[in-house]
């Protein structure tokens, strides 16, 4: 991408990318995305950013039996 790892943000990117949340942060009143620069998390409401950047819920996690 050319951005530093650790301060992308699915927000404000010179291209799109996909964007995938976990399927848990529908259920949340807020979550944490970079601010953009490393080391800055915003807050926001994953009701109103996933639709703003055109994101997708998916189940892209889960535990291994030994974590269980």
């Amino acid at each position: 991408t050319g951005y530093i790892r650790g301060g992308c943000s699915p927000v404000g990117m010179k291209r799109r990318f996909p964007t995938y949340f976990h399927l848990s942060a529908a259920g949340r009143p807020f979550i944490y995305i970079s601010a953009g620069v490393r080391g800055l998390q915003l807050r926001v409401d994953p009701a109103e950013l996933i639709p703003f950047v055109g994101g997708a819920l998916a189940d892209i996690s889960h535990r291994q039996e030994s974590e269980i």
